[in-house]
């Protein structure tokens, strides 16, 4: 069985689940429609990014989002992990972590020069899972944000 699956529209009953299960539990305010929204073009294959199943396709355990950019300062194409999500009932069993290590192999490989793994600043059992997967602290941005 291989452990993560590119998304693609046949599966947005899966992801949206996913999704849904992932706001509730983080309380994070969105409904179903802007949900839908903003994972329909990620499912049909945008330039701005992609979602990848974790699990057996027809019965995925979770979900990683990646956004792409561009970073003159890298030097090319750059990649943020906007989502990850393992439900909880399988959660520390490896599957985050092999997944996130075969999405970083397909993204090297695509031409990516750097992916970003965005947390909460109180968040250590995520914070452990990107340190796992090499991830490394960045102590040279403050990310502010302005909604539009």
């Amino acid at each position: 069985m291989k452990s993560v699956h590119l998304a693609s529209e046949d599966d947005a009953e899966r992801v949206l689940s996913l999704v849904g299960a992932f706001h509730a539990e983080r309380g994070i305010d969105s409904d179903a429609d802007r949900r839908l929204e903003a994972v329909a073009p990620l499912l049909a294959g945008s330039h701005l990014g992609a979602i990848w199943l974790i699990g057996p396709r027809r019965a995925p355990v979770g979900y990683i989002a990646v956004t792409f950019g561009w970073s003159i300062s890298r030097g090319g194409m750059t990649g943020t992990i906007d989502e990850v999500y393992v439900r909880p009932a399988v959660r520390s069993r490896g599957m985050g972590s092999e997944a996130l290590d075969s999405i970083c192999r397909a993204m090297r490989e695509a031409g990516l020069v750097s992916l970003a793994f965005e947390s909460g600043a109180d968040e250590d059992r995520l914070h452990a899972f990107a340190r796992r997967a090499r991830f490394e602290p960045g102590t040279d941005r403050l990310t502010l944000r302005r909604a539009l």
